[in-house]
């Protein structure tokens, strides 16, 4: 009882802190690669959804840039929660060092059994999640489920990194499940007519139609491989990889780069939340 009062308090105290739109950026300690983002709110009448994690850190003798977009939808307890613990859950697990791709699934599975375990208001919600650890610097995983994107360039050509869950795309595994996708004229394919992705954290009520295994994607980083992009739907709505691409690469400031990609994303009248992270791999 006591734990879960704490955990609401910390929660609220953390949304109240939040404003419609923020920036920062950063860069690894020897300062080769570095980042900036953006999160700009919707228009839709509701708080702030997104939130995302950008950082270097120093651990066993490596060096992790740890960089995620959580697109919350039901309110903002879910995301909240996956920038809190789904890194740490992650590099938690004992075969990370050896075995990435299996603790990157394995945490994804084991941090959303928490969510839906938690409380029943956490649980409600849900969230997107797109998530890249670059190790190193040459080594690059990126995780991914619901419609949230990671894009690199790859001398200068887009390469989609993630896989958009969209509810056609998996429609065979929803029915398996009992679940059924809508198809309204006008509107984009929802799973039992609410949700517009396929996989998700949290979404109680719709959790036995829906899955939360990612897909993962790992690459080793190449000369020619100059800028990494992460973006929530509210940005991919409305600009396809090559454009986010060829944007972040014209301005060489990252920071710069992710909040001409906020803004060019809301002069194309972008509703949704749009959150994004560019990250300069090299100079």
């Amino acid at each position: 009882m006591d734990r879960l009062c704490c955990f609401r308090s910390s929660y609220s105290q953390l949304v109240a802190r939040r404003s419609a739109s923020s920036s920062g950026k950063g860069r690894s300690h020897e300062g080769l690669i570095k980042y900036g983002f953006s999160l700009v709110k919707g228009k839709a009448n509701h708080p702030m959804e997104d939130y995302h994690v950008a950082k270097f850190m120093q651990t066993r003798g490596h060096e992790l840039g740890l960089f995620a977009i959580y697109d919350g939808h039901l309110g903002d307890s879910v995301p909240a929660y996956l920038q809190k613990h789904l890194f740490s859950n992650i590099l938690n697990e004992e075969e990370f060092w050896v075995n990435p791709d299996l603790s990157i699934s394995k945490a994804y599975e084991s941090t959303d059994k928490a969510i839906l375990s938690n409380s029943s208001d956490l649980g409600r919600g849900g969230s997107t999640a797109v998530t890249a650890i670059l190790i190193n610097g040459r080594r690059l995983w990126v995780a991914n489920v619901g419609d949230s994107r990671a894009v690199l360039s790859r001398g200068g050509q887009a390469v989609q990194m993630s896989t958009d869950h969209e509810p056609n795309m998996e429609r065979g595994s929803i029915e398996h499940r009992g679940g059924f996708v809508s198809n309204m004229p006008g509107d984009v394919p929802r799973v039992n007519g609410q949700l517009a992705v396929s996989r998700a954290f949290g979404d109680k009520s719709l959790k036995s139609h829906l899955r939360s295994d990612p897909d993962i994607k790992d690459t080793t980083v190449k000369v020619i491989d100059d800028v990494l992009v992460l973006a929530s739907d509210g940005l991919w709505k409305v600009m396809n990889n090559q454009e986010a691409i060829d944007i972040a690469r014209r301005i060489k400031d990252p920071l710069k780069a992710a909040k001409q990609l906020t803004a060019e994303a809301l002069k194309r009248d972008s509703k949704d939340d749009i959150s994004c992270i560019v990250v300069r791999l090299t100079g």
